[in-house]
């Protein structure tokens, strides 16, 4: 008796992508999933799903994804194209380009922020 087993996908939204706290980090990510980060990143990062910033996380860089929460710490350019959260922790010193912000009370913000849908330039660095 011959078993076949069909091989199994994941969609992008079931892979999580995890830096712990204690993990420091420096260079690009770029990820199809889901990203947890209660570490330190500096560099940028690109994700088609969710990004958080753990409340001990700190990201020093640009950010595109779909959907961000931020609990933690942000210094740099941040672009979600749905959904940007920023937590009552959260410390953001930068630019904002958002669809839409949630901001809980508590949460620091210093920089500029453009509300809207996000636009191409904004979704795709340009190359030269």
């Amino acid at each position: 008796m011959k078993m076949t087993q069909k091989p199994t996908q994941e969609t992008p939204s079931q892979n999580i992508n995890l830096i712990s706290n204690g993990t420091r980090i420096s260079g690009d990510i770029h990820a199809e999933g889901d990203i947890r980060i209660d570490g330190y990143v500096k560099g940028n990062i690109k994700s088609k799903g969710r990004l958080v910033i753990g409340a001990a996380g700190s990201i020093e860089g640009d950010i595109l994804c779909t959907n961000i929460e931020v609990s933690g710490n942000f210094k740099g350019k941040i672009s979600a194209s749905e959904l940007l959260t920023l937590k009552s922790t959260a410390v953001v010193a930068g630019d904002i380009i958002a669809t839409r912000l949630a901001v809980e009370p508590g949460s620091i913000f210093t920089g500029t922020c453009q509300m809207g849908p996000v636009e191409k330039t904004a979704e795709e660095p340009r190359k030269s």
